[in-house]
């Protein structure tokens, strides 16, 4: 597989946190995609984006299994 954004040949499977909102809240989602080593693109397949719909489509009703790893805060 060729990189479509660099052309580079370095593509391998990595696990990556997807972010995804909630209200003001962020939701890391651990997964596995391809991932080029030259430039950091990923390649999400149909199975993955179905989950990341799932997960979403499940904190929008409050179904989600979320548990808490820390804080963000903002200044100002």
């Amino acid at each position: 597989m060729i990189c479509v954004i660099c052309h580079g040949n370095e593509i391998e499977l990595q696990e990556v946190r997807e972010e995804l909102a909630l209200g003001t809240d962020i939701v890391c989602v651990p997964i596995h995609v391809l991932v080029c080593q030259t430039c950091g693109e990923r390649y999400y397949d149909r199975k993955t984006m179905r989950h990341l719909e799932e997960v979403e489509r499940q904190l929008r009703e409050g179904n989600g299994r979320l548990r808490e790893v820390g804080r963000v805060l903002m200044y100002g």
